[in-house]
This record gives structure tokens, C-alpha cells and sequence, in this order.
């Protein structure tokens, strides 16, 4: 893979510094997010709710998390019966206009088994329509479905993903791109439009591999953990790698007399759920948490959890569930163990219906993060400063 001085200079940033404003993130406050696969729900008998009206309920929750002062909006993307979302774009493009102040994302895009110039092309429409809010985390994901429903060779998994970020990367400066690989004709000279108005955030999420972490500081892209299982203390290897590698190539970068680059953030993308007490959050989202693992588990031949595997999590894994002050909490400690400069609560897993889940969110976004913002003021936190604290 190549591409010209016209195109993308890994050495150069490419998107915008923080989640939520264009700078330094360093000025910047934490942000919070909110994530969603647009998980089928049932009804309060238990039964189904359709794939249409998962989507306007989707909707709905994105609207609500606006008007309650949540930072991020992310939508992720599959390709099977128990999600509803496949192209979480043309979801983001109606959310645009529904909403005032939340940056609206993807979480993920999988690009591999997508074409880069298209996906560039929706998210900077969705820029357009809400007005400069628009970001993609672009990622492999977790599931495969989509490689043989639009007839890709899983055997190229690496290369797909590898030779595809290098052509997005490519088109962030928004200028001619002169480009080639090998699963592609090469471009020359070529723009893509709409452009946008101050450039389009792009992330990359990482699942815990140095590889990738690497990857994402080599293109200067900010970089998204997934933390879906097991303390995130653990990752802070990951976070510290990433910092390391940034510093090293923005030192490489301006070995010639120029001005250093930004710092580039960290975010974290966990599961959890809100509700007013402890006890009422595990009740109302437990089973939909065991539906959910354990059907996948099935597929990938795990065996089934238990409520005990549940608990677990909560307590001390990955999950970030409990009252506003339990999971405010627990955010407080991730972020200052990492040293990050977003989280992102995935509000959704599982079948859970989508009036708890609209009580999450307005928990989240009224008390949660109030008191997060609280508890890194009194321990004087920085963004993107690691802390020593005790591991969750």
C-alpha cells in the first residue's frame, strides 16, 4: 500500500482531538458516552419487539441522552436477528436532526467488510447534518456475519481491515489522494465528496492487542478500548503503549524543527446499566445480560454463564452497573486508572425493554455524570494523566 504527499501522512494528525470539541485534549473535560447495538428488546410480556420499532426507540434514547447532557452517541453494527442495527449511519443521519449538541458515532464501523470511500462519504453527510457532530470509531468487530453476506474471504480478515484503514486514513486530510493496495484499483488524484466543514473525527477500537494499539498511534488516530470482560485495570498496559507510541513518532515527526503534535485521547467502551438502587439494577438487568452471553456463548462454544458470573463482573469485571453513585464510582476509578479522557457506557445488553433502558440513560446522564465529573475534580484529575489508585 502507497499513497502520495497529497494523501495521508501517518506522521500528521487526521481528526479531531477530543471527542466532543476540536483541540487539545489536555484543555479539555472528561466526555461520556453512551453506546448501543440496538439490541432487540421485548415488551413488558416478555414478548419481541420488532426491528422497526427498536429503531425508533433508538432514536428516542439518542434524543433523550442530548437533552440530559450526555457527551457521545455511538451505534454499533451487525448483521444478525438479536440486533436491529445494520447500518447505523442511516440511523445516526435521523438522529442528526433530532438532536442539538451530542457528537453521534459509530461503535464500530466495521470496515473490513465495508468500502472506506462510502463509508467517508456517509459520515460526512452526517457531519452536515448536525452541524459538525459526526465521528466514526472504525474497528473489525466481534462477529463475522457481515464477511459472507457481502461476499468477502474470511481467510483475508488482516488484510481487509489493514489495507482499508490505510485508504481511510488517507482520505481524513480531505485533499486529492493518489493511493494504491492490492484488494482495490488505485486511486490518482482523486477527491471524495461532500467534504466537511472542520474535518471528521475518526477513532480506532481496540480489543487488547499491542498490535493494533500501535497501529492507531502510527495514524494518529485517538484510540477507543473495548473493556468488555475482566477488571479494567488490566488494560493499563494498553493505554501506556499507546502513549509511549504516540510520543515517539510525534518526536519522530518533528525532529525537523516543527511544532510537536497534539496529545491524541483514550476512551473505553464497557457495558453496564443505571437504576435508582444497587439491587434494582441487577434485577432488571441481569437476565437480559445472561440472554445475551449466553447465546453468543453457544455460538462460540463458551459455556453458559451463571448470575454468579454476573455478579462477578459487577463487582469487579467489566460491567458497570449498580446505583448513580456505585457506577459513578467505579467510572471515576477507570478513568483515573487509565488516564483517559472519555468513557463510554455500552446501556444495552441484552433484551431489556426500552422504558428501563430510557431510565438508564436519564440516570447516566443526570446524577452519573455529575458525580463523576465531581469525583475527578476532588482527586485532581487531568485528562489523559494516569492515576495510582486501587484497581476496580
Amino acid at each position: 500500500m502507497n499513497s502520495s504527499a497529497s494523501a495521508h501522512d501517518p506522521a500528521t494528525p487526521t481528526s479531531s482531538s477530543s471527542p466532543s470539541t476540536h483541540g487539545d485534549p489536555s484543555t479539555q473535560d472528561v466526555a461520556f458516552g453512551l453506546d448501543t447495538f440496538g439490541d432487540v428488546t421485548v415488551d413488558r410480556g416478555g414478548r419481541p419487539v420488532h426491528h422497526a420499532q427498536v429503531l425508533r426507540d433508538v432514536v428516542e434514547q439518542a434524543v433523550l441522552a442530548d437533552q440530559v447532557g450526555v457527551d457521545a452517541f455511538g451505534i454499533g453494527e451487525h448483521h444478525r436477528p438479536d440486533f436491529a442495527v445494520s447500518a447505523p449511519d442511516v440511523l445516526l443521519a435521523g438522529i442528526a436532526t433530532r438532536t442539538e449538541r451530542i457528537t453521534l458515532g459509530s461503535a464500530v464501523t466495521v470496515l473490513s467488510s465495508d468500502d472506506p470511500i462510502r463509508v467517508f462519504q456517509r459520515f460526512a453527510t452526517i457531519d452536515a447534518l448536525s452541524n459538525g457532530r459526526a465521528e466514526v470509531v472504525l474497528g473489525r468487530g466481534s462477529f463475522t456475519e457481515s464477511f459472507p453476506l457481502f461476499g468477502l474471504d474470511l481467510a483475508r480478515y488482516e488484510q481487509l481491515f489493514s489495507e482499508k484503514l490505510d485508504l481511510f486514513a488517507a482520505l481524513l486530510p480531505e485533499g486529492p489522494v493518489t493511493w494504491s493496495g492490492e484488494l482495490r484499483p488505485p486511486l490518482v488524484d482523486q477527491h471524495v465528496y461532500p467534504k466537511t466543514e472542520q474535518g471528521l473525527s475518526a477513532w480506532i477500537a481496540v480489543g487488547g492487542s499491542p498490535e493494533s494499539v500501535v497501529r492507531a498511534a502510527r495514524y494518529r488516530m485517538p484510540l477507543m478500548l473495548a473493556i468488555i470482560g475482566g477488571p479494567a485495570g488490566r488494560f493499563a498496559p494498553f493505554a501506556d503503549l499507546y502513549r509511549e507510541a504516540n510520543a515517539q513518532l510525534a518526536g519522530a515527526g518533528t525532529a525537523g524543527g516543527g511544532t510537536a503534535a497534539p496529545r491524541l485521547p483514550i476512551a473505553v467502551h464497557s457495558p453496564g446499566f443505571v437504576a435508582e438502587t444497587d439491587a434494582r439494577a441487577a434485577e432488571l438487568s441481569a437476565r437480559h445480560w445472561l440472554v445475551n452471553r449466553n447465546q453468543i456463548g453457544r455460538e462460540r462454544g463458551w459455556g453458559d454463564a451463571t448470575e454468579a458470573d454476573f455478579h462477578r463482573e459487577v463487582r469487579s469485571g467489566a460491567m458497570y452497573v449498580g446505583s448513580p453513585e456505585t457506577v459513578a464510582q467505579k467510572i471515576a476509578t477507570t478513568v483515573r486508572t487509565l488516564g483517559l479522557d472519555r468513557f463510554d457506557l455500552k446501556y444495552a445488553s441484552g433484551p431489556t425493554p426500552h422504558d428501563d433502558l430510557m431510565t438508564s440513560i436519564d440516570l447516566y446522564g443526570r446524577k452519573v455524570i455529575p458525580r463523576v465529573r465531581e469525583l475527578l475534580a476532588e482527586a485532581g484529575y487531568t485528562a489523559g494523566v494516569p492515576q495510582t489508585v486501587s484497581r476496580v
